[in-house]
């Protein structure tokens, strides 16, 4: 079968699995309104560049503070269920955006966007450690691509379209189109049967125990042990430290995160840098900031979409193709970005952006798939939050040290430094993981081709 075909066989096939596609589809495109809305907003009220990061920030730090509980509320109780929750408070949580009218309000907008962060960091691990339970083992790599892209899609499309809804409609109308894709959400996610895990909640079979980790299986009989915040992360991270990959790939998502600060800077450069205003101008005419802004973000999400399509065809079965092919995405996504600060105009800036994240998009997605094969169900919703820990605390660090930079710097140096920092950084990781290129793991074998290939 040819991996087109397997997209569609699995979307066909699945239906559990197309509802929670769906789901996720719908729901990324309204945070990408949100999130486009919520910027213009907050640089129109204040004039600060400062806040073009912060939001993006209120959007990560709450996932960092709350992944480790998270992780371990994943491993513990029913995930559709907390899925379901996640959204429908969220929803209610998208409409306090409404509430920003002034400076002295902007804080009100940034709450808002952190509460309904906490949301996700409950519903991330919940669904990307669920998502090997409600597929068969040949469809797990063509399920990971399409979760993968609904990212991409919705940052393409959502970020373009909520530029243009904010600037013919208004800000208010992209508000609440976010809240209204929480709750559309929420009801396919309802009806989806398959059973997302844990795997060992009483009636459900699956593994009994996690070899290695002490305590990490449940009681005979089904039944649940209470929760232990602190000892649950320890067994969590105690397996991570077993697997030589585990941690390569934990610090790859440390290198992607500290080079983010590039992307929190995108509407600076929309709104101050490309400022023109004509047919001619830097612009090309499309007139609104939030538009811009829209434009440069959607480029991103076009990259990150395209990326990891064209990277599962190369690493395939071969984990010893995985690891170069991450370092590979790194030094494209720095090295695309170096060229950025010189683009002559938005049109083109948005190409070179789109460049840069078909690196950035392969390498976020690998470094997942490998994570996800090699963990087993026990720790898995654990293994998957400190990835999302990680990658979250690195990316409000840098976009936050990116933002008060380009207060005091121009821009351009600002993210020429950091396309330094990444492709360095790819260097020296390519470097220390260069004994994990000729390892072949046996978790990896037939999980990351097309099936039938």
């Amino acid at each position: 079968m040819s991996r087109r075909g397997a997209y569609t066989e699995l979307l066909r096939s699945n239906p559990s699995f197309r509802r929670l596609w769906i789901a996720q589809l719908i729901s990324l495109g309204g945070d990408w309104f949100n999130v486009v809305a919520l910027t213009g907003l907050l640089l129109h009220l204040t004039g600060s560049s400062f806040y073009a990061g912060a939001v993006l920030v209120a959007s990560l730090l709450p996932q960092f503070l709350l992944s480790p509980v998270a992780g371990v509320v994943a491993d513990r109780f029913d995930r559709r269920r907390l899925m379901l929750g996640a959204n429908l408070l969220a929803a209610v949580l998208a409409l306090a955006m409404l509430a920003v009218r002034s400076r002295g309000s902007v804080w009100l907008g940034l709450a808002a966007m952190a509460a309904i962060a906490a949301m996700g960091a409950f519903f991330d691990p919940a669904s990307r450690s669920g998502l090997p339970n409600i597929v068969e083992d040949d469809q797990l790599a063509a399920a990971n691509v399409l979760m993968a892209s609904t990212w991409g899609i919705m940052a393409a499309v959502g970020a373009a379209a909520g530029g243009l809804v904010a600037g013919l409609l208004g800000r208010d109308a992209a508000f609440v189109a976010n809240a209204a894709s929480f709750l559309v959400a929420a009801a396919l996610i309802l009806g989806v049967r398959a059973h997302l895990g844990p795997l060992d909640l009483p009636g459900v079979s699956g593994p009994a125990s996690t070899p290695g980790i002490p305590g990490a299986s449940g009681p005979p009989g089904g039944k649940r042990r209470r929760l232990r915040p602190i000892q649950d992360v320890a067994e969590g991270a105690a397996w991570a430290r077993t697997d030589a990959r585990v941690m390569a790939l934990l610090a790859q998502k440390v290198g992607f995160g500290l080079g983010t600060g590039m992307i929190g800077l995108l509407p600076i450069f929309a709104t101050r840098v490309f400022s023109g205003r004509g047919p001619g101008g830097p612009t090309g005419g499309v007139g609104s900031a939030d538009v811009a802004i829209g434009i440069l973000y959607g480029a991103r999400g076009l990259g990150s979409l395209l990326g990891p399509f064209g990277a599962r065809a190369v690493v395939r079965t071969d984990l010893r193709r995985l690891f170069p092919a991450i370092a590979a995405a790194m030094a494209l996504f720095g090295g695309a970005y170096a060229l950025f600060p010189v683009a002559p105009g938005l049109w083109a800036a948005a190409g070179i952006v789109l460049v840069a994240h078909l690196g950035g998009g392969t390498q976020y997605t690998m470094t997942s798939y490998g994570l996800q094969q090699i963990t087993p169900d026990r720790v898995r919703g654990r293994i998957m939050a400190f990835e999302l820990g990680l990658v979250t605390l690195t990316m409000s660090v840098s976009l936050l040290a990116a933002g008060r930079a380009a207060e005091v710097v121009n821009p351009r140096a600002v993210v020429e430094l950091l396309a330094g920092l990444t492709m360095a950084y790819a260097a020296v990781w390519a470097f220390a993981t260069r004994g994990l290129w000729r390892q072949r793991a046996p978790g990896l074998a037939g999980t990351l081709a097309a099936p039938g290939s």
